[in-house]
């Protein structure tokens, strides 16, 4: 018997059209830092200049069509709204043909890519729920944390996708990938018995050819994906560097007769990833061989930030070689070996600066490698365009430190929107855009708060034009 609940709806509404096969959806992130803090954000030419929040692409837009589903206006995808229950893989994967949510029949289990259109990096954890917010937006999905009182981590939570691992991992297991939506990362799974109901699985239709690219080249070092309008670099340039080294090198890039590169996001890099292809089942990187790599084993910096800690100073990168660590199956007695733990096509976070000889033998429970000077492949186009973020201040950490295991450096508040009632986001207040109303972007405007008038400036945010505190360039709309 299949247990994995999909709640059925009634109404069936009307899909929308989307503007590509494969739009890229923005991560949300808005708010600007160094290596190891928040910080205004920087402008052309300044160190730091050209990270996540300071590009702005295909901003997530979603509909509630209250019948249990959610539609992506951005992607053309359509979701359960249901969290379920923990499933195993295969009960997951079976699943997916008994669901009617929505009067649909034509559920499927998400691939990898289409799971991960769904991460907001707006995301972060703490040590409980109430301090905590999801990288998933809790205000259309329904979302879980990991069950405490049963003995379960805040964390152990994450969702199946039907993506399987080229390779294996763990020494040897049959895997698949998954999203975890509390940590905001991407990892493999090994995939185990039906009884181990660990994950959860939440089915997708709409937009068949969400996931897969166009490559086309003209020979002049770059690499068109008409599937994504992004365009990239064909081959990175054989050179690892830190985070910061990462977003000048693209800042000051001119290849193929234009200037505008950028370091791409955690969702863009992502988006050219190969699960087909792994170094150990194809000798190559986990990448579409139009492509050219420096080193099968090589993991690529992105330009956003990853919350943790109460400093900032980690930054997705995406493994497109094996994401390895130094690890040994628990109970097991084995002394810990340099293994692929997590799969090539895995997104992890490193610091972004220091000196990697301080982890010899990496970070975590499953000891995972840590390299900071990784390598760079710059992106173009895409109609994501420069923008001047509102760069929320992020919530300062609270509570202890915890073993996160799975993300075992997640420990602080994140940027973004404020947190609310069960990490639900809370954003401005309402008095901070009723202030902007009719007026014009960069005109003065006040805000009544609790403590008396507050001056400010109008500001575009993705949330819609706010007031923000006067003299600080992107800074904070004023909170309740």
């Amino acid at each position: 018997m299949r247990i994995l609940v999909c709640w059925l709806g009634l109404v069936l509404m009307a899909g929308q059209a989307w503007p590509a096969s494969y739009p890229v959806v923005d991560t949300g992130q808005n708010a600007c830092f160094d290596d190891s803090r928040q910080i205004s954000c920087p402008r052309p030419g300044e160190e730091f200049n050209g990270q996540d929040s300071q590009y702005q692409g295909n901003l997530p837009h979603y509909r509630d069509n209250g019948d249990g589903t959610v539609s992506d206006l951005v992607t053309g995808l359509m979701w359960v709204k249901a969290r379920g229950n923990p499933v195993s893989w295969q009960e997951g994967m079976d699943g997916a043909e008994d669901c009617r949510a929505g009067g649909h029949a034509d559920w499927r289990a998400p691939t990898i890519k289409e799971l991960y259109s769904l991460m907001d990096f707006n995301g972060w954890v703490q040590a409980d729920e109430a301090s905590s917010t999801a990288f998933i937006d809790t205000r259309y999905f329904d979302f879980k944390w990991g069950d405490t009182k049963a003995g379960a981590r805040i964390i152990d939570c994450q969702d199946w996708s039907s993506t399987e691992y080229a390779g294996t991992t763990m020494g040897g297991a049959k895997t698949a990938f998954g999203v975890n939506f509390a940590d905001g990362r991407i990892k493999g799974y090994p995939v185990r018995s039906r009884q181990q109901k660990s994950r959860y699985m939440r089915y997708v239709r709409g937009n068949p050819d969400y996931g897969k690219n166009d490559f086309h080249t003209d020979g002049d070092g770059t690499v068109a994906d008409r599937a994504t309008g992004l365009l990239w670099q064909q081959a990175d340039d054989g050179k690892t560097r830190n985070w910061g080294e990462a977003l000048a090198y693209c800042e000051n890039l001119n290849l193929g007769g234009r200037p505008d590169w950028r370091l791409p996001s955690a969702k863009e890099l992502h988006s050219i990833v190969e699960y087909s292809r792994s170094p150990k089942t194809s000798d190559s990187a986990a990448i579409d061989p139009i492509f050219s790599v420096s080193e099968v084993e090589s993991y690529f910096w992105t330009s956003t930030t990853h919350m943790d800690g109460p400093k900032p100073s980690h930054a997705v990168y995406i493994a497109f070689g094996r994401a390895m660590g130094y690890f040994s199956p628990p109970n097991s007695g084995q002394s810990k070996a340099f293994i692929d733990v997590h799969g090539a096509g895995a997104q992890r976070s490193d610091p972004k600066s220091g000196d990697p000889g301080r982890y010899p033998q990496g970070h975590g429970p499953q000891g995972d490698d840590i390299r900071i000077f990784n390598f760079v492949r710059c992106v173009a186009g895409g109609g994501v365009a420069y923008y001047e973020p509102s760069n929320h201040r992020i919530p300062a950490w609270k509570g202890r430190r915890q073993s996160m295991g799975d993300s075992p450096n997640m420990r602080q508040g994140g940027q973004g929107q404020g947190v609310g009632q069960r990490g639900q986001r809370r954003g401005p207040p309402p008095e901070a855009f009723t202030a902007c109303k009719g007026v014009a972007v960069g005109d003065g405007c006040t805000v009544q708060t609790p403590h008396g008038p507050l001056k400010g400036v109008c500001r575009d945010t993705p949330e819609g034009t706010v007031c923000a505190p006067e003299g600080v360039r992107g800074g904070p709309p004023p909170t309740q």
